[in-house]
C-alpha cells in the first residue's frame, strides 16, 4: 500500500507542473543550483519556523568577507540564541553567554543542512521529483519534492527561487503528505557586498575551536545499543559521557541517514515502574521509556513518533546484533 501511495504521489506531482511551462532543469540540476547559490551569494533571509506552538522567526545571513565564508543564524524571539559559522568552524551561543566552537560542525536545522549535503548521498535515501511552480516572497519558485525510500519517514518539499536558485521555503511532510513543519522565508535581501554583521563577525573573538569529538568526552565504553534503525540510518557517534549539568553518566548514540539525525540516550533511573513519555514539537519527537532494570531510554529526532518509539524499544545489551528494515 505504501509503495502504491508513493507512486501515485509522484504521478500527481509531475502532472501538477503547469502545461505551458517548459521544464528548464531536472531535479538534480535544481538542487545543484540551490547549493551553488548558497555557497556564492551574499544574502540575508528572514525565516519563520512553524510547527506546534508559536511561530519562531530567525534571520540567516550568509556571505564572503576577504575570501572567508561566513554565516550568521539568529533567533529573533525568546531567549537569545545565536550561531556563527566561519568556514568549517561553528560557534554555538545557545544556553548561555559563554558559548563554544566546534570544528567540522554545522549550523542546526535541516534548512541549512540540505545546502551542504552531498547530493549523491541524498539520492541514496530520497527520490527527487519536480513538483511544479508556485510563489513565495512574491517570487516564482521551482518546487522539488524529496520522497523518502524508508517507509513512514518524513519527506520534504523545497521551494527554490527561480531567479537565483536560493532555498526560500522548506516543508516537512509525513507519509500521508500532511504538513508537520515548515520554514518559510518572509524577507530576502541579495547584495553585491556582504551584510555589515558579517564584516563584524570576521574580526570578533570567538571561543577557541575544538574537534567535535571533544565536545562530549568519553568516560567509558557504552554498554547498550539500538537493535533496530530505519532503513538508511547508520550509527555515526557512540560514546559514554556525563551530562553537563547533572554529571549523570549516560550512554549516547547518534544515528543518521545524512539528512536526519536521531539521538539515543540510555541512563540509570530511580523509577521502578514502567513508564512512557511522548513529546512532539513540529517534526521532532522525543520518546522516553523506563523499562526493566531501572533504565531510561530517550530517543529524540526529526522522525515520526512510531519510529522513535520502535528505536527506543529496541535498545538492548551491546551483544545483540543490530537489524534494519
Amino acid at each position: 500500500m505504501y509503495h502504491g501511495l508513493r507512486a501515485a504521489l509522484v504521478l500527481l506531482l509531475v502532472a501538477a507542473w503547469p502545461a505551458g511551462a517548459a521544464m528548464e532543469a531536472d531535479p538534480a540540476q535544481l538542487l545543484q543550483r540551490m547549493q551553488q547559490a548558497y555557497r556564492q551569494l551574499n544574502f540575508e533571509l528572514t525565516l519563520v519556523d512553524s510547527s506546534i506552538g508559536e511561530p519562531e522567526p530567525k534571520r540567516l545571513t550568509r556571505g564572503h568577507v576577504n575570501g572567508q565564508a561566513l554565516t550568521h543564524l539568529l533567533h529573533l524571539n525568546g531567549r537569545p540564541r545565536e550561531f556563527v559559522q566561519r568556514d568549517d568552524e561553528t560557534s554555538f551561543f545557545d544556553y548561555g553567554p559563554e558559548g563554544y566552537t566546534l570544528r567540522d560542525s554545522r549550523l542546526p536545522g535541516l534548512f541549512t543542512r540540505v545546502q551542504h549535503l552531498p547530493l549523491e548521498h541524498l539520492y541514496q535515501h530520497y527520490d527527487a521529483v519536480i513538483a511544479g511552480r508556485s510563489r513565495v516572497l512574491g517570487r516564482t519558485a521551482n518546487l522539488v519534492r524529496l520522497l523518502p525510500r524508508a517507509e513512514r519517514c518524513y519527506g520534504y518539499v523545497l521551494w527554490l527561487d527561480q531567479q537565483t536558485g536560493l532555498l526560500l521555503r522548506l516543508d516537512t511532510l509525513d507519509h500521508e503528505a500532511t504538513l508537520v513543519a515548515q520554514s518559510m522565508g518572509v524577507a530576502l535581501t541579495i547584495s553585491e557586498q556582504p551584510a555589515p554583521v558579517l564584516q563584524e563577525l570576521q574580526d570578533i573573538r570567538l571561543p577557541p575551536a575544538m574537534p567535535l569529538a571533544e565536545a562530549q568526552p568519553e568516560t567509558g565504553a557504552p554498554t547498550w545499543r539500538t537493535g533496530w534503525l530505519p532503513k538508511g540510518f547508520e550509527v555515526r557517534t557512540q560514546n559514554r559521557h556525563r551530562l553537563p549539568l547533572t554529571e549523570q553518566p549516560v550512554d549516547y548514540l547518534m544515528a543518521s541517514n545524512g539528512v536526519v539525525d536521531v539521538s539515543v540516550y540510555v541512563a540509570e533511573t530511580q523509577v521502578s515502574e514502567p513508564r512512557q513519555q511522548l513529546v512532539r514539537q513540529g517534526a521532532t519527537h522525543l520518546v522516553s521509556l523506563v523499562g526493566p532494570g531501572r533504565l531510561e531510554v530517550t530517543v529524540v529526532g526529526d522522525v515520526p513518533a512510531d519510529i522513535a518509539r520502535r528505536i527506543a524499544e529496541s535498545v538492548t545489551a551491546n551483544k545483540v546484533a543490530e537489524t534494519r528494515e
